[in-house]
């Protein structure tokens, strides 16, 4: 499956893309904000995870223009962010992201919430 990994930070990119690849994904394709990922994303993506603060266009816009289209209604989406307001996560999750981390996080926190998608995205 590939993977978009959307940070306006190459350091955090560098951090999840050396996190996906210690569990084993190998297809990983980078942008460093949404406008970009939008001219990046096609139906080979199979899972997103994206910033929420980035110039040009934000996660919660990109997420939104994502679902828009319909070879983007049902990728999993993964909002990382140092926002953590109850507030933000209900208007990430209304935007169409699936889950939310808050950064700093750990590897493993990054795998669980993945492998949770994933099965999610499974099942139906």
């Amino acid at each position: 499956m590939k993977f978009l990994v959307i940070d306006d930070s190459a350091t955090m990119r560098r951090i999840v893309v050396n996190s996906l690849q210690r569990i084993g994904v190998t297809d990983i394709v980078e942008a460093g904000d949404g406008k970009e990922a939008l001219q990046k994303f096609d139906a080979s993506v199979g899972f997103i995870i994206t910033d929420w603060n980035m110039p040009n266009l934000g996660g919660v816009d990109f997420a939104r223009a994502i679902r828009a289209r319909d070879d983007g209604k049902t990728v999993p989406i993964l909002m990382m962010t140092t926002r953590s307001l109850k507030e933000d996560i209900i208007t990430a999750l209304e935007s169409g992201v699936n889950n939310y981390i808050v950064k700093p996080f750990t590897p493993q926190v990054l795998k669980d919430k993945i492998d949770a998608l994933t099965a999610a995205n499974v099942a139906g």
